[in-house]
């Protein structure tokens, strides 16, 4: 059958095409997952449960540093967290097992995912516009597994330690639940991803006219606000954590001007030329 030409799609016809690319990234993220699902102590054992450890490698870190500086640090120097794991359902961990196998599987397959929905949007650009936003996907991706091992790297160790730390009663014992920990590394690594996509957000909300650098420059001390806001949901509720998540965010703010400001630039030297 002949791929009909973009100008001569009906509304079915693209309906019918955005199908077909939702299938195939469906497909992409189950295979994924099933991997995931098969090596599922990798999964879990290294990298879910990871953070809950004194030797993992943030802390390792963060208690070097603390020493560096002459700082008595029990917390990131400590030899165990005062904490334990523990499943109170019976389909606890299946269930744990299989949406985490899920989670990881769209993690894994972001690119493929993008590549579908580039895939879909890409024939509807004119041809400079896509010589334009040629290495979309490698960016976005690239930005995205970056914005997720910060995540996992820096928000999810903050938060644990914090949250494992802090008692109201030493007659309280923590026992987390598994579905509780599971949930702060995946909303923590998941989150920051998307939030580290900004510079392309704003490339594309820039090429279609809703944003300027000179709004971006005009709303920054709003855009803090909102920074500080987004930091103080994804971490912890101590002032250093949610300094240390806010630093990398308003970077990105700034580099999204400047990406913002090279895009303006861009489409006023193409209309010149005509």
């Amino acid at each position: 059958m002949a791929t009909k030409n973009i100008d001569e799609m009906s509304f079915l016809d693209h309906l019918e095409d955005l199908r077909w690319h939702l299938i195939r990234a469906t497909l992409g993220v189950l295979i994924a997952a099933t991997l995931a699902f098969i090596f599922k102590k990798f999964i879990f054992d290294t990298i879910i449960f990871g953070p809950t450890e004194m030797d993992f490698a943030t802390y390792n870190g963060l208690c070097q540093i603390s020493k560096l500086f002459g700082i008595e640090d029990t917390t990131f120097c400590a030899d165990k967290f005062p904490f334990v794991i523990q499943n109170r359902t019976v389909a606890g961990q299946f269930s744990a097992h299989i949406w985490t196998s899920i989670y990881a599987g769209f993690i894994i397959g972001f690119p493929w995912v993008l590549y579908q929905l580039w895939g879909f949007i890409s024939p509807g650009l004119k041809e400079s516009e896509r010589k334009n936003s040629r290495g979309f996907i490698v960016v976005a991706s690239l930005l995205f597994f970056i914005g997720v091992l910060f995540g996992y790297y820096v928000v999810t160790p903050l938060s644990i330690n914090f949250l494992a730390n802090y008692t109201i009663s030493e007659k309280i014992l923590n026992e987390f639940d598994v579905s509780s920990v599971i949930a702060i590394v995946r909303s923590s690594a998941i989150a920051s991803g998307f939030v580290f996509e900004l510079p392309i957000i704003i490339y594309f909300l820039t090429k279609v006219g809703l944003v300027t650098p000179l709004i971006l420059k005009k709303y920054r001390k709003y855009a803090l606000v909102i920074v500080l806001i987004l930091a103080a949901i994804i971490t912890p509720p101590d002032i250093t954590s949610q300094i240390i998540v806010a630093i990398p965010i308003l970077l990105l703010y700034q580099v999204s001007i400047y990406i913002s400001a090279i895009v303006v630039k861009r489409e006023a030297k193409r209309q010149s030329k005509k």
